[in-house]
């Protein structure tokens, strides 16, 4: 082999190493290229979740911030509306409308006339029960007065048979029977209210004594009844027939 043709076997070998070198090279180049290319991606991935996180949470916060803003406003507008009722109805209570005045005031006068009214009733209601009373205590004074006008006469004869009873005969059965009649007469008139009135020794009393005569005594005192011709009664402090007596001096 010359000398020529190995100089050319020799470059051709050489080239052909240095091709094997830059394709060693190139691959080793593309696979360190891919690598970083799937760091990059893995990186960009993550970026990417991050991001998605982030703006998951900035939309959390906003919508938030979005409820509190539209309750914060809610409650302003429920103050603001309060307020613009309190105002009306301050205004209302100090500036009240021409008819609500006049219904104030027909109201007014209306509860007057009741009161008004209620209090003449309750006034003329008592009057007629104290003037219903009286007259029922009238009503039956006035009758025991008449019905006694018809018994004492009775009784005074009672009395007038026992006084003329001789003291020799007042043992008689008679004589007994008449007083325990006049005793139970007595006592019957003051169950009922009927009482006699003192009158022999007294003062006069016009009121309750009627003087038929008229006598000289200097045992007794000026205006002192002497003697009782006829016993009086009272019922309830009411005369029912007044005592006819002698009057001294």
């Amino acid at each position: 082999m010359s000398e020529e043709e190995k100089t050319v076997i020799g470059e051709e070998t050489q080239n052909i190493e240095e091709a094997d070198a830059a394709d060693c090279g190139t691959g080793e180049t593309a696979e360190k290229s891919g690598e970083a290319a799937e760091a990059a991606c893995g990186e960009a991935e993550k970026g990417t979740e991050a991001s998605s996180e982030a703006g998951a949470d900035a939309e959390s916060e906003e919508d938030a911030g979005s409820a509190c803003g539209g309750e914060a406003e809610t409650d302003s507008a429920d103050d603001g509306k309060a307020e613009a009722d309190g105002a009306e109805g301050g205004d209302g209570a100090k500036k009240p409308g021409h008819r609500e005045l006049k219904a104030l005031e027909k109201k007014d006068e209306e509860i007057r006339q009741i009161t008004d009214r209620y209090m003449r009733t309750l006034a003329e209601y008592e009057n007629f029960r104290k003037r219903t009373e009286k007259e029922k205590q009238d009503l039956y004074s006035y009758a025991v007065k008449d019905v006694m006008a018809k018994i004492l006469p009775v009784l005074d004869n009672v009395e007038r048979g026992i006084a003329a009873i001789p003291e020799e005969s007042k043992d008689d059965p008679i004589a007994e029977g008449m007083d325990k009649i006049g005793k139970q007469f007595m006592k019957a008139l003051d169950d009922i209210g009927i009482k006699p009135i003192e009158a022999e020794g007294q003062p006069f009393n016009p009121d309750l004594h009627n003087a038929v005569m008229h006598v000289e005594d200097e045992a007794l005192g000026d205006n002192i009844v002497a003697e009782e011709f006829l016993k009086g009664y009272t019922y309830r402090d009411t005369v029912v027939r007044h005592s006819m007596v002698k009057v001294a001096n």
